[in-house]
Parts: C-alpha cells; sequence; structure tokens
C-alpha cells in the first residue's frame, strides 16, 4: 500500500468537509512519521490543504517525569499530558480559528511550545501518535475523536531493527541503546499492538517512494 492508495481512501472519506481529522496510530518505530510525511506530500500536490498534529509533542517534561519517578519509561502511556493533546485535538476539530500545537525535538529530548500552526482553512488535519487508539484510560477519550484512523504495525522484527538504528543514529552507546528498546521502546510497542482499538485502516509496510 502505497500514500497515494491512503491518500485515495482518505479523500473519498472526507468528501466536501472543511475539516477532516484522520488518526495515524502504531507502536514506536512502526513508521507514523514518515507515513505522516508522506502523505503530507501526497495530499499537496493534490491541492489539498493538510498538516501534521503531532503526539510526541504531550511529552511531560523530564522533571515532571524525575519527580514522578518516571524518566527512565518516558515515551509510555502515563508519560504524555493526555489532557493537553485532547484540547488541543478537539480546537483542531472544530476548525474555527488557528491553533498553535508543540512538537518534540528527539535530539534534546524535549517538546517546543506552539512550535507548529494549524490553520482554520487547513483543510486535512493528519494526527499521529503510538496511543491514539489504545483502549486504556484515559486515551480511551480519544475514542471517536478522528475522522478515519489508521494503524501501522510492521512484524515485530522489523519495529526492533528500526528502533535499534534510531538509537544508533543518536550515537548512544551499546548499552544505552539496548536498555532503551528492552526497557521501554519494545514493552510500549507491545502494548500498543495487544490493547488498541481497531482501526479504519491497517497497514504493516507502507511503500513510500
Amino acid at each position: 500500500m502505497t500514500p497515494g492508495d491512503i491518500a485515495d481512501d482518505l479523500l473519498r472519506r472526507a468528501g466536501s468537509r472543511s475539516r477532516f481529522v484522520a488518526g495515524i496510530a502504531g507502536p514506536p518505530g512502526a513508521g507514523k512519521s514518515t507515513l505522516s510525511e508522506a502523505l503530507l506530500a501526497e495530499l499537496t500536490a493534490r491541492g489539498e490543504t493538510a498538516a501534521i498534529l503531532p503526539m510526541d509533542g504531550f511529552h511531560m517534561d523530564n522533571g515532571i517525569l524525575e519527580a514522578r519517578g518516571l524518566l527512565s519509561r518516558k515515551g509510555a502511556p502515563e508519560t504524555f499530558d493526555v489532557r493537553g493533546f485532547l484540547d488541543i485535538v478537539a480546537a483542531v476539530r472544530r476548525g474555527d480559528e488557528e491553533v498553535l500545537v508543540p512538537v518534540f525535538d528527539r535530539s534534546r529530548e524535549i517538546a517546543i511550545a506552539s512550535a507548529r500552526a494549524i490553520l482554520p482553512e487547513t483543510r486535512i488535519v493528519l494526527a499521529e501518535g503510538n496511543y491514539l487508539l489504545l483502549d486504556e484510560a484515559p486515551w480511551t477519550r480519544l475514542d471517536g475523536a478522528f475522522d478515519m484512523t489508521i494503524f501501522v504495525g510492521p512484524a515485530y522484527e522489523v519495529l526492533r531493527d528500526r528502533l535499534k538504528a534510531r538509537w544508533e543514529g543518536y550515537g548512544l552507546p551499546a548499552d544505552e541503546v539496548m536498555r532503551k528498546l528492552d526497557g521501554n521502546d519494545l514493552p510500549n510497542g507491545r502494548r500498543v499492538i495487544e490493547r488498541s482499538r481497531p482501526a479504519d485502516l491497517s497497514v504493516d509496510i507502507v511503500a513510500i517512494g
């Protein structure tokens, strides 16, 4: 399945709506961000106005995580500002004003506030994140928040290879890479795969290019 195929389905569902919000979920390393960027390019090439709303911008600050004993679990469902994300999704769905959203800087491991603007004239918003379909409170409050949902879930072995390459790309030593993989990322991935609600569209591998 290509971004073009997915865009065809998305636009069919969107019809003539002035605001259409798609939720793209899946485990860490699945390719959600890559798919979102490819869909953005595909939709823009077709003359649509689109923007990406990343869930990663709602990571809790390291200071709060440290105080709660969660810093080593950063990226797990309980380490996000879910209420803040819910508020932004609701504002984006209304589509009646500009909405400024935070973006996560992975190289510095911090969220940058008001780093991206979603304009009222933007027709399609692509929300992407690990836990958009997670069937656990408080994430269940997102049930029904999206006009279309997409789940990206490659095989476990593919996830492991992608996540390992991600952390190695940041120059982390081998023991730190394995700690992040086995202590946090892969358990989070299993949680997403095993406890997510069904999506409107599920893909294993997205053919980019």
